[in-house]
């Protein structure tokens, strides 16, 4: 079922190494050429063009934009008992792994006199995008407000996709679990229109924010792209993906299990095995065949498994498979391997890292108070998680006494003179007892 690369015998470069890994082709040029009108159109027209947008990609025109807040305590009072203690412990497990992420305030005494103080200051407002596209997702809306509430974010506004069987709302459960967040600032309006709404602003229904996170399809990931600079992002977060390092001693059915759950995601998520063991590979595609065809969504997790993005990478050793994983950078990564914990410390480039046969990526899904919104296409090389710093920015307080001041007058002088810029040595010498100006 899984296509198979292998390496064994060959030792490339990070660079090489990379290019001969599977990977979805994702043109977000492209994408962006789509995009631009879109946005255009979102700022010359404001809400005429989101509700023509509506029509014409969700199949529905919302008769509110902006989801009422009757319909918003409707769906918490008709979640089932089930359904709501499963969000709120999510929700309470993500407040306590979030929580862990804020920095501490600090205050340096550089010089006798001059200290620096590092403040962090949460964002003013933010807009969290949460997709609802082959699947619902809830739990996109606590990893989002979440992170920003721990943040300290003053104002959250959520957006999701409008759906026709809802009448044009948002789906029911993301509503609910909006309202059991107190988030009361939701609206109906999905991909980069959403996006282009959060940027810029809609007159009467929509402020601008600061920060717009939250993943989505390639649209979406273009559009944010397209408005970095005029507000900040999280990432340029695309289609899932789940590597695994397992050596012969995992158990081929937890691997198996792990790989179609990534796949039941999108027929372009990527599952990718890497391993230094032909047994354990031959094992775990025969029984990746059998779940996929037995689970709930067969064509999608067949179509997902049998592309280009998914494989079975064979190396020499474990070492090798820590090398092939960082090269790859997979938004989710397992380890499944004899010494797991230490072989997870070798990984530098991954979204989240899984440690050990009973950390199945859908436990970061959901429960394990970690987030679920990761970089992809092997952009965790450079980028992180969303985690509560995308809500946050740092300061420098800057307080010297005069004395300490003047103590740092003369090498300043003699830097600003080097520079060719006199006056920053006049600003100081301008607070110097009688005339030290030059």
């Amino acid at each position: 079922m899984l296509q198979t690369i292998d390496l064994r015998g060959s030792r490339p470069d990070s660079q090489d190494l990379a290019s001969r890994l599977p990977r979805a082709e994702v043109d977000v040029d492209k994408a962006l050429e789509a995009v631009h009108p879109l946005i255009d159109d979102v700022r010359a027209r404001g809400q005429v063009a989101l509700l023509e947008l509506a029509e014409r990609f969700d199949g529905v025109r919302p008769e509110n934009l902006r989801v009422p807040q009757a319909a918003l305590e409707a769906d918490l009072a008709n979640l089932s008992p089930q359904l709501r203690q499963a969000l709120e412990i999510s929700i309470a497990h993500n407040r306590a792994g979030h929580a862990a992420q804020l920095p501490v305030e600090r205050e340096t005494e550089i010089v006798s006199g001059g200290v620096v103080r590092q403040r962090w200051v949460p964002m003013r407002r933010v807009g969290l995008y949460v997709p609802g596209g082959l699947a619902v997702y809830p739990s996109s809306v606590i990893m989002n407000a979440v992170a920003a509430q721990v943040a300290g974010v003053g104002q959250i506004a959520l957006a999701s996709p409008p759906q026709a069987d809802h009448g044009g709302l948002p789906h029911p459960t993301i509503l609910a679990a909006c309202r059991l967040l107190g988030i009361d600032e939701v609206y109906a309006v999905g991909g980069a229109q959403a996006i282009a709404m959060f940027a810029y602003g809609v007159n009467g229904l929509c402020e601008g924010v600061d920060v717009i996170t939250g993943p989505g399809n390639i649209y979406v990931a273009a559009a944010k792209r397209a408005v970095r600079g005029v507000v900040g992002i999280d990432a340029e977060a695309g289609t899932t993906e789940i590597a695994i390092v397992a050596d012969r001693t995992a158990n081929p059915d937890y691997v198996a299990a792990d790989l179609v759950s990534q796949a039941e995601h999108d027929p372009a998520a990527a599952s990718v095995l890497i391993t230094d063991s032909p047994e354990l590979a031959a094992a775990v595609d025969s029984r990746c065949e059998a779940r996929a065809a037995a689970t709930k969504h067969t064509q999608r997790v067949e179509t997902a498994l049998r592309g280009p993005q998914s494989g079975i990478v064979l190396v020499d050793d474990v070492d090798a498979a820590i090398a092939v994983a960082n090269a790859y950078a997979a938004e989710h990564l397992e380890i499944h391997t004899a010494q797991a914990a230490d072989d997870a410390a070798r990984i530098h480039n991954a979204g989240a890292i899984f440690v050990g046969p009973y950390n199945p990526v859908p436990l970061g899904d959901y429960m394990a108070g970690s987030n679920h919104v990761l970089p992809t296409g092997g952009t965790a090389r450079f980028s992180a998680g969303l985690n509560v710093h995308a809500f946050l920015k740092s300061v420098q307080e800057i307080e010297y006494s005069r004395e300490a001041m003047t103590a740092l007058y003369g090498p300043l002088q003699a830097l600003a003179h080097d520079e060719d810029l006199p006056a920053h040595a006049e600003a100081l010498a301008a607070r110097l007892p009688g005339d030290s100006a030059d």
